[in-house]
């Protein structure tokens, strides 16, 4: 196999093409957005701290992700808890400042911001073989290639590896002949980790939260914020306030949010939340190349790992992969790791 296309420029499909590149194969990266990163987006301004609208936090058990940060040489630093945090657990009470217990497993964050690990795995292809603004519209086995159209032109290849969210591939893809019926239920009903998910930030000038009677760790029943975390960089030179917002608000407009975390905020901090820099926020239900509504509910992780990812397809030449197929932390991005480097395995057996 000489021509392998990778659907999707998202840390699995990156990791793919390194490891592949490593291997002598070389690859062509389909890209739909007009950037790389899929769900690790992180949004720069040099005056601000790096704010993760996306995927941000890893442990110490995600091996596979450790050990790629370390073949690229980049670092981690532990998120920032403190020993306080805010708890509001009703609406008719205020908010308490309680102890947080010890963290027996700290989240760390990658070091340069999670993008880092994006455009470090970039620098290490040819940059001919990244295509952005490239949806894949259709795939077809025309016997001895597959066909692919996106909304720009055609490409053929001898295999192709999918990195999209499973339920997003069988939705916006048309296959010809058409893909077995267990695989496209189980990817239909497959949940898309952070799909519906609403981030929200703050940057400021000064991390004024991090004082003895106060705290930039929030945990709230009472939201519409239900989490929120100290955000500011590893050097401690610019600082921000991240957190998750309840997804039923992802009908409401931006500015309305932005009213509603406002107010949250100003009861735990009175008039300091109005020295805010900037506000950001990502609404991914509102990303068509990560979310599709589902018929059904689902939960979180539903049919994620599921054998039927684990298979390939075509005769050995379209294959499943992307974090919610990782059998082991899947949703993560160690997930993502794991997936490539399960492709790659699958592919070496091949040639």
């Amino acid at each position: 196999m000489k021509n392998i296309v990778v659907l999707g420029g998202g840390l699995s499909g990156l990791t793919t093409a390194y490891l592949l590149k490593n291997e002598d194969i070389s690859t062509t990266i389909l890209e739909g957005r007009d950037r790389i990163g899929g769900r690790i987006h992180t949004l720069r301004n040099d005056a601000e701290a790096p704010i993760e609208m996306g995927a941000t936090w890893l442990g110490k058990k995600h091996t596979h992700l450790l050990d790629l940060l370390d073949q690229l040489n980049i670092g981690t630093t532990q998120q920032f808890m403190g020993n306080k945090g805010f708890y509001e657990p009703m609406s008719v009470s205020p908010p308490q400042l309680v102890d947080l217990p010890p963290n027996k497993e700290p989240s760390y964050r990658i070091d340069g911001g999670s993008d880092n690990l994006i455009h470090s795995l970039a620098n290490q292809l040819d940059q001919n073989q990244i295509l952005l603004n490239e949806r894949v519209r259709s795939i077809a086995d025309i016997g001895n290639s597959l066909q692919i159209q996106t909304n720009n032109t055609n490409f053929d290849a001898d295999a192709v590896i999918s990195t999209l969210p499973p339920k997003l591939l069988i939705e916006s893809i048309r296959f010809t002949p058409s893909l077995p019926d267990k695989l496209q239920n189980i990817a239909a009903g497959t949940h898309t980790w952070m799909a519906d998910s609403i981030k929200v930030a703050l940057t400021f000038e000064r991390p004024f939260w991090k004082g003895s009677n106060s705290s930039g760790t929030i945990f709230s029943n009472v939201g519409p914020v239900n989490e929120m975390y100290d955000h500011s960089d590893e050097q401690q030179s610019r600082y921000a306030l991240k957190g998750f917002m309840n997804t039923a608000y992802h009908s409401v407009s931006q500015e309305k949010r932005k009213q509603l975390v406002l107010d949250q905020l100003r009861r735990f901090y009175g008039d300091k939340t109005d020295s805010y820099i900037s506000y950001r926020e990502t609404v991914w239900k509102n990303k068509p190349l990560t979310y599709t509504e589902y018929d059904d509910p689902i939960i979180p992780h539903q049919h994620n790992g599921h054998k039927v990812f684990q298979q390939s397809y075509w005769d050995h030449r379209l294959f499943i992969s992307g974090s919610e197929t990782a059998p082991s932390f899947p949703g993560y991005m160690d997930g993502a790791v794991e997936s490539a480097q399960r492709v790659v395995t699958q592919l070496k057996k091949l040639i």
